[in-house]
């Protein structure tokens, strides 16, 4: 990121192509996920207000589980990456196998430890005597699906770092299909009912985790690398995920923040907050594909010994979230007529959406850089600062946000919290990226 000479049009072409020839595939990956969901909720909510209720606090829950160990895609990535870019197909293979033990082993303790602590988590959510049974039921379920689920975040880390998104997208459509038929079948069918939902989805689960598990040992196979368990490669793996770890809870503490204090503005504030984060969410996936696509090729160049090559690659990938921001803010102003009334037809709801909403438009060329350079500097490996950038990020938003309240500040004040914790994590990433102290070349960093 330092001054340099304008890029050749070729070689803009050049990173062009691979961006999106990797963001395209990833972006249709990312939405397919939240799908999964779509359908359980279309299909349970049939059978009852409980039931959805249940399936709800119980998705909450699982959702923040898997999200907590995205470090096992992120870390996966950017460590095969770099072997790529050395030319060694097989260590690269050897370090996604020691990515997927490492999940298979996260995986197992989740469910040791949930399985028996079901009731207590979600009463934890306060749910009412009529949804509580449901959740413990879909919970205790679903919960089995965990270790599949941290394989597939593994693997698809280590296809992403072996430049291959295609793979991911294909395995997700097979998975959302599946799901649906599955709990069409078991919920209705078979007459289970939200057990049904929840098998379906594990079944589905499990299957996704399998197609993974086929192309990394052919792969293995093909270049010569051992399945078995290392425990100093499980335990390296464990020790550049660390620090995406505490990166990811500070960004769920900022989304746990953000909703407790809409919560205290009242109803109508809170309705129009779960709209628009909902559209922040839709617009993240568009804007993570492209830092998808960053971790990727950055570690590539890196593990190839090409630092100018990295640089002129994340100077191009700042361009393209910042193009991506302001297309997404646009987007999402011109087509607020349409899709407003979909979401609510409460005056109240819809006078507190507007202006939060004008809010979040005009920060999404902001949210396009911290997307870009979060992925740069993952797939340089740089996750040490990456956590303390963000630790630093919560430290600054945290009061702000909470005195929104206080000082009589509305949704609009708290978006305008939310735009500033944005505005914080591009300030520190640009200065990291500016120092070119990220730049560290090799199979490792």
């Amino acid at each position: 990121m330092h001054q340099a000479p304008a890029i050749p049009k070729a070689v803009r072409r050049q990173h062009d192509r691979e961006i999106v020839s990797l963001a395209v595939p990833a972006f249709g990956a990312l939405v397919a996920e939240p799908l999964f969901l779509m359908v359980d909720s279309a299909i349970v909510g049939h059978l009852g207000t409980p039931q959805l209720a249940g399936l709800a606090i119980a998705s909450a829950l699982l959702s923040t589980a898997v999200s907590v160990f995205v470090f096992l895609a992120y870390a996966t990535t950017a460590a095969v990456a770099r072997r790529v870019g050395a030319g060694d197909l097989k260590a690269a293979i050897r370090q996604g196998i020691d990515g997927i033990w490492l999940a298979l082993l996260l995986g197992a303790a989740v469910v040791a430890l949930t399985l028996p602590a079901a009731p207590w988590l979600v009463s934890l959510f306060g749910a009412s005597d009529t949804a509580a049974p449901y959740a413990v039921t879909y919970l205790r379920i679903s919960i089995l699906g965990i270790p599949a689920m941290l394989v597939v975040l593994a693997a698809t880390g280590v296809l992403r770092g072996l430049q291959d998104t295609r793979t991911p997208l294909y395995v997700a459509i097979a998975g959302f299909t599946a799901n649906g038929a599955l709990n069409v079948g078991l919920v209705y069918g078979a007459g289970l009912g939200i057990a049904g939902s929840a098998w379906g989805t594990v079944i589905a689960q499990f299957g996704m985790a399998a197609a993974y598990l086929v192309v990394v040992v052919r792969g293995a196979r093909r270049h010569g690398a051992s399945l078995r368990p290392d425990a100093a490669g499980i335990r390296a793996s464990a020790q550049a995920g660390a620090p995406l770890l505490v990166r990811t809870l500070s960004l769920r503490a900022v989304l746990m923040i953000a909703t407790a204090v809409a919560a205290r503005l009242g109803d109508a504030d809170v309705a129009a907050h779960q709209i628009i984060l909902s559209l922040w969410s839709l617009m993240a996936f568009a804007l993570d594909a492209i830092a998808i696509a960053g971790q990727a090729i950055i570690g590539r160049y890196l593990g190839a010994d090409d630092a100018d090559g990295a640089r002129q690659v994340c100077r191009r990938m700042v361009q393209w979230g910042v193009v991506s921001g302001v297309a997404l803010g646009v987007l999402l102003v011109l087509t607020r007529p349409l899709f407003i009334p979909l979401f609510t037809g409460d005056q109240a709801v819809q006078d507190a959406l507007l202006p939060a909403l004008l809010v979040v438009a005009l920060s999404q060329p902001v949210s396009g850089v911290v997307f870009v350079l979060d992925g740069v500097l993952m797939g340089a490996g740089d996750g040490p600062y990456l956590a303390w950038a963000m630790l630093l990020t919560l430290a600054v938003f945290a009061p702000v946000a909470l005195l929104v309240p206080a000082a009589g500040g509305g949704l609009t004040a708290l978006w305008g919290a939310m735009t500033l914790m944005m505005t914080v994590r591009m300030a520190t990433l640009w200065f990291r990226a500016r120092s070119g102290r990220w730049i560290v070349t090799g199979a490792t960093r």
